[in-house]
């Protein structure tokens, strides 16, 4: 890779550069694993030490940061708003940089049925099987064993990375990134009880996903019973994520791995999950909702904020104190009225006392 300048950085992302504009920089890494041709950033006005004694070429700073650095660090200085979403881009760039040519076309190994539609531009792995009436948009790419269901339809620049499964009928839109593992379209977990026994509700519903949408490794989306399970624009997926039937996440929305969200739940945009957060089936949560890791959201939430529903970390001896306690709460406050009334019994004839 012969690297990048920093004035076509400065060109292509803005900000502001404090240097050489012929120097190159030809890798991206944190601050102390930075090397000589590397640029970095900073985000942390905590690290600024650090930052004066990195080998890097180039730092990304805040304003409030330059004048710290300027009398400790020798390199180039771009200062931005928000470093860390400019190292974000930076970053693409490299990858852009280093990343393999798509090279257009079916691999011999794949079965493709006649009536799919797919691109000039695609590019069509090993052993890949597409069935009937598929659409696959322009430049998309599908690796190596991947299974794409009938009537299902992909967006232009998509990458299903190898063995995604993508059940017939489901769509998502343009630059999609589905990460191995990941089964879209999966039936939903729908059974009506009758005397006992669990009877299948069948899902004939889909799964209608926006642009830009990104879903990590084993993540799972289940399929509609009905209507179709939605996921709009920009959401952000991480691993051995489970979405039930009929959910609805709102756009930008993004979630940690294990994150569990049930059935019909409806979650609105800019969200965030911490890692193994739960939502339980048919709520409500508003927009710029943000839930703690390992929290279980067991009510809807209609109003933004942060919210967090665990137990600290403790020593099980002390854990199961609290959670004798806890189980003896009704107990006491039934205890603590009585005594509220017997108080206000003793005070109310006190006081008649007084009158007399």
């Amino acid at each position: 890779m012969s690297g990048l300048h920093l004035s076509e950085l400065i060109d292509r992302l803005g900000g502001q550069l404090i240097c050489d504009t012929d120097l190159v920089v030809d890798s991206i890494a944190p601050l102390e694993h930075a090397h000589a041709n590397s640029i970095t950033f900073l985000s942390n006005p905590k690290l600024r030490n650090q930052a004066g004694n990195t080998l890097a070429a180039a730092i990304i700073i805040k304003a409030a940061d330059a004048e710290f650095l300027r009398s400790q660090f020798k390199g180039a200085l771009i200062l931005v708003d928000n470093p860390y979403a400019y190292f974000a881009k930076t970053a693409q760039l490299f990858a852009e940089l280093k990343r393999q040519p798509l090279v257009p076309g079916i691999h011999p190994s794949a079965s493709v049925d006649p009536t799919a539609r797919i691109a000039a531009s695609a590019a069509i792995g090993p052993l890949v099987c597409i069935e009937e009436n598929a659409v696959i948009g322009e430049h998309v790419q599908i690796d190596a064993g991947c299974f794409i269901g009938h009537g299902a339809q992909i967006g232009a620049h998509s990458h299903f990375h190898a063995n995604v499964t993508w059940h017939h009928e489901c769509r998502i839109g343009q630059r999609a990134i589905i990460y191995s593992g990941a089964v879209i379209g999966g039936e939903g977990f729908g059974f009506a009880n009758e005397a006992g026994r669990w009877l299948k509700i069948p899902q004939t519903g889909g799964v209608a996903i926006g642009d830009d949408v990104e879903i990590g490794a084993n993540t799972c989306i289940d399929r509609g019973a009905l209507t179709d399970t939605i996921i709009e624009d920009g959401v952000k997926l991480d691993n051995q994520i489970q979405i039930g039937h009929n959910c609805h996440i709102g756009a930008h929305t993004a979630m940690a791995g294990c994150v569990g969200v049930a059935g019909s739940a409806k979650i609105g945009s800019h969200c965030t999950f911490g890692g193994a957060a739960m939502v339980l089936g048919h709520l409500t949560i508003a927009d710029n909702v943000h839930i703690s890791s390992g929290s279980m959201v067991s009510r809807s939430i209609l109003e933004a904020g942060q919210y967090t529903g665990f137990y600290p970390l403790a020593k099980n001896a002390d854990w199961e104190k609290s959670a004798a306690i806890v189980r003896n709460l009704d107990s006491l406050r039934d205890k603590v009225r009585a005594m509220e009334k017997t108080i206000q019994s003793l005070t109310s004839a006190q006081n008649g006392k007084k009158d007399e």
